[in-house]
């Protein structure tokens, strides 16, 4: 494939994001402790567990500006802001006759939405590792929409995926 076309499928580009080159290492020399602290991989250290992230499914019902583009895009960066995360990119996109649909790329991960405004409902994802703190997003987007009924669920991704045995 010509430099060109990996250009178009955006290899090669300057995202601050590069493949690991682990040929002619075993793999003892490409497996770390996850439990070291001096780790830089974001994984969250918490009460004995390590997992990737937390995941919060947040649900928006009886919302009020859920068309609204730029008011969305406003509540990706109050949320990054509030949560102390690192906005990479916005990507929204106004449906018609209505509806907007979303993304916020983080350093951390992401901020995501489907809304119906319709109805009153959005659907947002708030998935942070590292010291970033999602929960702090609940208040931010029920201030954003003008509702107080505000529904969360939290996934601890990753959970159970590694203990103790393996780490050691």
């Amino acid at each position: 494939m010509s430099d060109a076309n990996l250009f178009q499928l955006g290899i090669g580009l300057e995202t601050g994001a590069h493949a690991e080159d682990h040929r002619g290492q075993s793999a003892a020399n490409v497996t770390r402790d996850v439990f070291d602290d001096s780790r830089d991989d974001h994984f969250i250290r918490r009460d004995g567990r390590v997992f990737a992230g937390t995941h919060l499914i947040i649900e928006v019902v009886n919302g009020h500006g859920l068309d609204d583009e730029a008011r969305i895009q406003q509540a990706f960066r109050d949320c990054v802001d509030e949560c102390g995360a690192t906005l990479l990119h916005i990507h929204t996109h106004k449906f018609s006759p209505q509806g907007v649909s979303g993304v916020a790329v983080l350093a951390e991960s992401h901020i995501s939405v489907h809304t119906w405004p319709e109805i009153g409902y959005g659907a947002f994802d708030v998935f942070m590792c590292g010291d970033a703190q999602p929960w702090r997003a609940v208040d931010v987007l029920s201030r954003a929409f003008g509702t107080q009924d505000v529904r969360v669920k939290e996934l601890l991704r990753g959970d159970g995926l590694v203990t103790d045995v393996q780490a050691a």
